[in-house]
């Protein structure tokens, strides 16, 4: 069985040696490091593998059509990250463990980094080997999950929320949509290219949906638990800045409680799902054992 260590670790370096060849086409040189810099900056690329995973799972290929549109799920997170971590939002100086993007060029052109890559991943979309609709769908699934009604919105309501006490089911929908949002994309994108039913894609949107939720709950205790060298950015940000987290409203432990009780139903997600090899998808939970 391949596990989510083993796969990561099979299928992330050509993923990324494919990043970095299409970026390449880039003209401007400025925009081009600049943009380059944020997506080669690391990270898990979690979102990406979880594309690829549907594919594994359902024993079919991971070929340059799934690089390109797990690319422009991958380009509109590396926007989010620059634009979030500007001096108007919240003014981070360090990113996986680098200088963020405005500290290295600038606040103006970080902001133009972000609008390129937030472009550039819809006319990858729609410059794939893929059939009209599949690409109507797939640029549907991204502009839904990264827009006002996704992504965005939860971001100013991450804003707004720093005025006010948040219930748990509002921080919970907070975070659905600022992070849970992208995560659902990627295992639609992945089921839309395996052309799964509507059964199995409603399991994989209940499990991505838990999973989302999982990942944000042990960055909040992450930044109460760890260190910034461990981590790649500031820590102990969250409660100076008046921020609602988890461990705020809960405290550290039942937050803890609330993180294995999310990936237990994710994992019960998962058991409804049919016709695919559970054991990758599943081993992506082992995430939060760490």
């Amino acid at each position: 069985m391949v596990d989510f260590k083993t796969f990561a670790a099979q299928e992330v370096p050509p993923f990324e040696a494919y990043l970095v060849e299409q970026l390449e086409h880039i003209e401007e040189p400025t925009l081009q490091a600049a943009m380059t810099y944020s997506v080669m900056a690391g990270g898990k690329r979690l979102r990406p593998l979880l594309v690829f995973s549907i594919l594994e799972s359902a024993g079919l290929p991971i070929n340059r059509a799934a690089y390109r549109v797990a690319g422009a799920l991958e380009l509109i997170h590396s926007y989010s990250l620059i634009h979030d971590d500007l001096p108007a939002m919240d003014n981070d100086d360090m990113r996986r463990g680098q200088p963020t993007n405005h500290k290295v060029f600038g606040e103006a052109q970080a902001i133009l980094a972000g609008d390129g890559l937030l472009t550039l991943a819809f006319e990858w979309l729609t410059t794939t080997d893929l059939t009209a609709e599949q690409q109507r769908q797939a640029v549907q699934l991204l502009a839904r999950a990264a827009g006002p009604n996704g992504m965005v919105a939860g971001q100013i309501e991450d804003i707004e929320g720093q005025t006010r006490q948040l219930s748990l089911p509002q921080l919970k929908q907070l975070h659905q949509l600022k992070t849970g949002c992208l995560i659902e994309c990627a295992v639609g994108l992945g089921a839309m290219l395996a052309q799964l039913s509507v059964d199995q894609r409603a399991s994989l949107r209940s499990f991505a949906r838990y999973y989302g939720l999982a990942f944000q709950i042990q960055d909040d205790i992450l930044d109460v638990t760890s260190t910034a060298e461990i981590m790649g950015k500031a820590v102990h940000k969250d409660a100076g800045e008046h921020k609602n987290t988890f461990p705020g409203l809960l405290g550290l432990s039942e937050a803890q409680t609330v993180l294995k009780e999310t990936c237990q139903a994710a994992r019960a997600a998962l058991s409804h799902l049919t016709g695919l090899d559970q054991a990758l998808l599943n081993s992506f939970l082992d995430y939060f054992k760490e």
